[in-house]
């Protein structure tokens, strides 16, 4: 083997191990679940965790059923576009304090609440689609009301 077949052996080896490892340290596999405590795994998430516990939505939808799109595809997408940008964001840490939600993700947000609230929705959405989220900040994360 040349000297540059085992650099770059090396190279990929410590990249392998290295990524293993981030990956092991983050939990990784927690975030192919539903499982709400998965979140936890980043700090920054405590109060929104804490917050969802005494919201209304507690007793009848977890964090990906508002956070991730619900079709298959559309949900895995997200779940791989989000995990790049917090894994960025957290290991450089060039987030936003307190933690925002990404335009991308509050129009998901706002999907899913029309799709959940159809019925109850309806007449306001002939006037055109209003934010959700703008009026209802503490429906998924706040005290009940």
């Amino acid at each position: 083997m040349s000297l540059t077949g085992l650099a770059l052996s090396g190279l990929i080896g410590v990249l392998v191990g290295a990524g293993t490892y981030t990956a092991y340290y983050a939990e990784a596999t927690s975030y192919l679940r539903d499982d709400p405590t998965a979140c936890l795994n980043c700090h920054v998430m405590r109060e929104h965790y804490d917050g969802w516990q005494k919201a209304g939505h507690h007793a009848v939808a977890v964090c990906n059923d508002c956070h991730l799109p619900h079709s298959s595809l559309a949900k895995w997408y997200a779940k791989a576009r989000n995990g790049l940008f917090h894994s960025k964001a957290f290991t450089l840490q060039d987030f936003h304090e307190p933690i925002m939600i990404h335009p991308w993700n509050h129009q998901v947000v706002q999907t899913n609440c029309v799709a959940c609230h159809q019925a109850f929705v309806e007449p306001i959405l002939v006037a055109g689609q209003p934010d959700c989220v703008r009026c209802h900040q503490a429906a998924g994360h706040g005290p009940r009301k």
